[in-house]
């Protein structure tokens, strides 16, 4: 049946608006994808090249040498050596247990290290090294070398690690380094890429850790191009990185071996101090530990022998112990009271072996009482009393402003980890942090160095320096970086009056030098190196009124970590001051017996540079120190010249 004509002309108009229609839609998308095309290949097309290119490209991290250190003299402390290891690529290998059982003719391993390796090259990308040995020696490394063709997929590589040469002497000053750990990285809010580099290695502790940023230097660039799976395909360019500072400390490595090996096994510290610019000559603190030791990795069984140790060998006690300074700190009293006016040098107090204050009894050390006692007197044989009346007639603000001027409760800035704030007590310090009142009782224990008060080595022969000059000497460690010298710590004048400081120096010269001194057995004989010192004990235990009645029991009769600390500060020579000492024995008993010999040693080895004449000692002691120093020499290592040029 034939459409109507009329209806023929409505579906034509019909047919030919909907072609109209999606013609548009058509040429519209075309459109769309025209401009598109366009603003991504014209507009965007550097975006776009640029992430191709970084896609193709990767930036890896070259590690920068680090920085060498020296004692003052160029004598290397601590040194990069080549450190050999092998690596293997498990895509490269083919068949991994074959290649690893040739490898273990070879070079030593065992199988349950040959278990762990097989377990990391599991977890691993087919196309990335793991290391098979570490630390390897050179005849090993040749040996794979050379073996190279049946061994596909192993590599022998050579790094830098750290060595200390002279291992135990500069442990407590120096420290040593370690793989980056989480604790390092917490340090900072974004850990440089360097810290990312496996077996990177980080300061850890002493000069090391404190110094980090300037030893490590700058990490280096090389940019690499990889395949679609990560896979480096060659090598575009490489750009080196910044070795690290070389650093020159103040400290003298033959200075430091021989104190080192005059504290012996004792738990023990030293500190050698030059009074004119502050040069810290040498640190110890004994026992020691062997640094390479965590270099490498160090044993559990190692490390439980240090840290089961009771006489703490991995502590650096001469900077982060404190101690009560004992009758180290009479000189500051006496200062105070000076500088207040209360007493002149030839006034007297007498002692009758004790002082009675707010019902207690405070008792010198000599039972019987030193009868009537000046200021020189009262120093050469350390009478307690004089001391008490002083404090109870200048009070504890003097007395702890004078010791802050000497240099104690000050936590001076040398390069060392957990350098020691000590503490110089008042009265709004108890209130602050104990919560009470000063009382009386609290000044006279402060007046002899007890009580609250504590004292680093270090402060202590900060203070001696101080008493010997009149300024405020401050210590220095860190000599040069990069041959330029750092500031001098040589100080300002104290203000303290000239006449006041001359009446301590008096007295303490009579310690070392007058028959009736504390520290006389331990007297230097030759004029012009004579010292001038002071004995210290400090209690480490309460002595009861019952035990007082029967008779204080004798240090060497009690057991070790029960006795007293002895201790012993000095500066010489007298006439011209170069040196200021100070030693602590732990539990050593009295400061004359234990520690003043020591500091009478070293300080005669700091002045001559070299074993002191034998005519330098007591008559008496001749046989002795000449068998002494015999066994010290037998005992030091041989060390070697200077590298500092050459570095």
């Amino acid at each position: 049946m034939r459409r109507p004509p009329k209806e023929l002309e409505e579906s034509a108009r019909r047919i030919t608006r909907r072609g109209l229609v999606l013609g548009g839609l058509q040429l519209g998308f075309a459109g769309l994808l025209v401009w598109r095309m366009r603003q991504l290949q014209i507009e965007e097309a550097d975006q776009f090249r640029l992430l191709a290119e970084e896609n193709r490209i990767n930036i890896h991290v070259i590690p920068p040498s680090r920085g060498e250190i020296f004692d003052r003299e160029g004598r290397v402390i601590a040194e990069n050596e080549p450190s050999y290891r092998i690596t293997i690529v498990r895509e490269q290998a083919g068949d991994v247990d074959a290649v690893l059982t040739r490898l273990q003719d070879l070079v030593s391993l065992e199988e349950e290290h040959i278990e762990r390796i097989k377990r990391e090259l599991d977890r691993s990308k087919p196309f990335l090294p793991v290391t098979v040995a570490d630390r390897i020696n050179w005849e090993e490394l040749s040996r794979v070398a050379v073996n190279g063709p049946a061994l596909p997929g192993v590599t022998p590589e050579v790094g830098l690690s750290r060595r200390y040469p002279l291992g135990r002497d500069f442990a407590h000053v120096v420290g040593y380094v370690g793989p980056v750990s989480d604790r390092d990285l917490r340090r900072y809010e974004d850990p440089p890429a360097l810290l990312r580099i496996p077996r990177f290695q980080v300061g850890k502790v002493g000069v090391e850790s404190r110094l980090e940023d300037r030893l490590r230097g700058d990490a280096g660039a090389k940019r690499v191009e990889v395949n679609a799976a990560g896979r480096v395909m060659r090598e575009l360019d490489r750009r080196e990185g910044r070795a690290g500072n070389t650093l020159q400390l103040t400290v003298d490595t033959e200075l430091q071996n021989y104190v080192q090996a005059r504290l012996g096994d004792e738990s023990a510290s030293c500190v050698i101090m030059d009074v004119n610019n502050g040069d810290l000559l040498a640190i110890a603190s004994s026992p020691s530990y062997d640094p390479n030791k965590f270099v490498r990795g160090i044993s559990a069984r190692d490390y439980g022998q240090y840290r089961d140790n009771t006489r703490r060998p991995l502590a650096s006690k001469a900077v982060q112990d404190a101690y009560p300074p004992g009758s180290t700190f009479k000189m500051v009293t006496a200062l105070a009271a000076l500088d207040a006016g209360i007493i002149g040098p030839e006034d007297t107090i007498y002692c009758s072996g004790h002082l009675e204050v707010s019902d207690r009894k405070f008792h010198c050390w000599k039972r019987s009482g030193h009868g009537y006692m000046n200021l020189e007197k009262s120093l050469r044989e350390s009478c307690d009393v004089y001391y008490y009346e002083l404090a109870l007639k200048v009070g504890i603000e003097k007395i702890a402003e004078m010791g802050r001027r000497l240099g104690l409760a000050e936590r001076h800035a040398v390069p060392m980890s957990a350098v020691s704030d000590g503490l110089m007590p008042d009265k709004d310090w108890k209130l602050r942090t104990r919560g009470q009142d000063w009382v009386i009782g609290d000044t006279v224990n402060a007046s002899i160095g007890q009580g609250f008060v504590l004292s680093s080595p270090l402060q202590l022969a900060v203070m001696t320096a101080r008493l010997a000059t009149g300024r405020a000497v401050s210590p220095r460690l860190l000599k040069t970086v990069d041959g330029i010298e750092t500031p001098s710590g040589a100080g300002e004048s104290l203000g303290i009056n000239e006449n006041h400081l001359r009446m301590v120096r008096r007295a303490m010269y009579s310690v070392s030098n007058d028959r009736r001194g504390t520290a006389y057995g331990s007297r230097i004989i030759a004029d012009e190196m004579r010292m001038a010192g002071k004995t210290g004990t400090s209690q480490v235990r309460n002595i009861t009124a019952a035990e007082r009645a029967r008779g204080v029991i004798r240090n060497e009769d009690l057991p070790w970590e029960r006795r007293d600390h002895a201790l012993f500060v000095n500066f010489a020579p007298v006439d011209q001051p170069q040196i200021a000492v100070s030693v602590v024995v732990e539990h050593g008993g009295g400061g004359s017996q234990a520690a003043a010999p020591i500091a009478r040693d070293v300080t005669l080895q700091a002045l001559y540079g070299e074993d002191p004449p034998l005519d330098a000692y007591p008559t008496k002691d001749r046989d002795r120190i000449n068998a002494l120093q015999k066994r010290l020499r037998e005992e030091r290592p041989l060390r070697g010249g200077t590298a500092l040029d050459q570095a």
